[in-house]
């Protein structure tokens, strides 16, 4: 009988540390990009993931763009994604600098994207536990979103676990700026000429 509540101990306390360990990470960016701390923002930050994360979404709005006078053929669609994840790289890279993403998340206003912007990170109150879990959606055991607005399609982060620490892996852009973006790639990607 010890054992089991030994057991149970044990994954109390486990559990309560991966929680305050990813409320801790998340205070932590948000009081970074409330300082508008470029350094401390890209040092929280997976560059890698979030590069991923921000060319899929300009490819998946830039096939749904191409792909509403007439259906994409399956050989286009592979064009598109890899030729578009090619182009659209180089224009989440400009996202990336250090000024851009602090720029982003701490005053939301996205590079390219004209007049759309998303919600700051700075703006959310982290000492407001019940408003922060309201916010936070759990995409796998390693991983958490956080929307940033007070609807779906405002905005959200996701902050992944690296081994030693959470770490900022995705940026969701909200429609109109992703649309924005997209709008940048050329016209004829994956297209026969």
């Amino acid at each position: 009988m010890r054992w089991v509540l030994g057991v149970v101990i044990a994954i109390a306390v486990a559990a309560g540390a991966y929680v305050w360990s990813a409320v801790a990470s998340l205070d932590g960016l948000v009081e970074a990009a409330r300082a508008a701390d470029g350094a401390a923002l890209l040092a929280r930050t997976n560059v890698s993931r979030l590069r991923h994360s921000l060319a899929d979404q300009i490819v998946a709005a830039y096939l749904r763009r191409t792909g509403q006078d007439r259906p994409i053929k399956p050989l286009e669609q592979m064009l598109a994604n890899t030729y578009g994840s090619a182009i659209a790289d180089a224009l989440v890279g400009k996202l990336l600098t250090e000024e851009n993403l602090t720029n982003m998340l701490s005053k939301g206003a996205i590079v390219d994207a004209g007049n759309a912007n998303m919600p700051r990170l700075g703006q959310l109150d982290t000492s407001k536990i019940a408003e922060i879990w309201s916010r936070i959606s759990l995409v796998k055991p390693v991983e958490f979103a956080v929307r940033l607005g007070g609807n779906e399609g405002s905005g959200a982060i996701s902050l992944h676990f690296e081994g030693d620490g959470w770490k900022l892996s995705g940026v969701q852009l909200p429609e109109a700026a992703v649309q924005a973006l997209a709008q940048t790639l050329p016209e004829n990607i994956g297209r026969k000429r």
